[in-house]
């Protein structure tokens, strides 16, 4: 469940940042460091 919850926000968080300005690839990139972001965020909890 928590994979899938990193998954959703950094896909939304994504989409918000890098949707439309940076094309694809910027998409794609922003959305690996929201991954990898929110992957510290859940393990403090």
């Amino acid at each position: 469940m928590e994979k899938l919850l990193k998954i959703i926000g950094a896909a939304w968080g994504a989409k918000k940042i890098g949707g439309g300005k940076c094309g694809c690839i910027g998409t794609v990139v922003v959305f690996l460091i929201l991954y990898w972001l929110l992957g510290f965020v859940f393990n403090m909890f």
